[in-house]
């Protein structure tokens, strides 16, 4: 064995957060899934009941489509595009008042 001075082996590491170019994906605000996004422009409860936020298969199988808002009309004219993810608690609240007339049609308020 010598003392001779090896010469020093750099590995890949991750790098540091604060040291990155680019803004992560928490700081992009990004979600696993693209549909969950809320865009950075408002816009209209038109444009968002066409906005989806599942459209595939599950794990059974089945092809499932899950719009990215829920619209909903209040008894007051009112009508909301509720977020399926941020807006949730709310949208529970809409299905709780929910009710069933005698043929069996769903009757909202």
């Amino acid at each position: 064995m010598t003392n001779e001075p090896k010469e020093q082996i750099n590995q890949p590491v991750s790098k540091d957060w604060h040291s990155q170019d680019e803004p992560n994906v928490k700081e992009r605000k990004l979600t696993a899934n693209p549909g969950d996004r809320i865009a950075d422009e408002p816009q209209s409860v038109e444009e968002k009941a066409k906005q989806i936020a599942v459209d595939s298969p599950d794990i059974t199988g089945d092809h499932i489509t899950v719009p990215t808002y829920f619209v909903v009309d209040y008894p007051d004219g009112e009508q909301k595009a509720l977020h399926h993810v941020k807006d949730a608690e709310e949208i529970s609240d809409v299905i709780r008042q929910a009710r069933v007339d005698e043929n069996g049609n769903r009757i909202w308020w």
